[in-house]
């Protein structure tokens, strides 16, 4: 919560607040507590990253998905039999494996965006936009599903 207020100051720290009930509330088997003693324990390149992978162990995670991958280098999560990924590979990943899924999330994501609404082919160029240009490329030939 701290780095996504210093990142984007135009969030509240209330409204990011809300967000975080819903995703527990939605997604209460996500939620991970108890880890901190185990932080301290990692060895990672950034020792301010080490909640992240100290969450990830009992939360029983395959992946962590950052843009950040040299803070999660492979040697260090081998003994956790986690990888790192980056959102497009994660992504990626999963298209590989259910398409239609992935087609389906991303419509749903697209639906969402009132204000203002995007076409298929501009929520696409979104994507690339935002480094996910794999994803993008995937998807493109399904823009008529999105």
């Amino acid at each position: 919560m701290r780095n996504l207020l210093a990142d984007r100051p135009h969030l509240s720290a209330d409204t990011l607040e809300r967000t975080r009930a819903a995703m527990d509330w939605h997604f209460p088997a996500a939620v991970v507590t108890g880890y901190a003693a185990l932080a301290e324990m990692l060895d990672l390149p950034d020792p301010g990253d080490r909640h992240v992978l100290a969450a990830a162990i009992p939360g029983r995670a395959d992946v962590i998905v950052t843009w950040n991958l040299r803070h999660f280098p492979a040697d260090r999560l081998a003994s956790s039999v986690l990888a790192a990924r980056s959102p497009d590979a994660f992504i990626a990943g999963l298209f590989e494996t259910g398409p239609e899924e992935v087609v389906a999330a991303v419509r749903g994501h697209r639906a969402a965006l009132r204000n203002p609404p995007r076409s298929a082919s501009d929520h696409l160029t979104a994507l690339e936009r935002v480094g996910l240009a794999r994803t993008a490329a995937l998807l493109r030939p399904h823009v008529g599903a999105i």
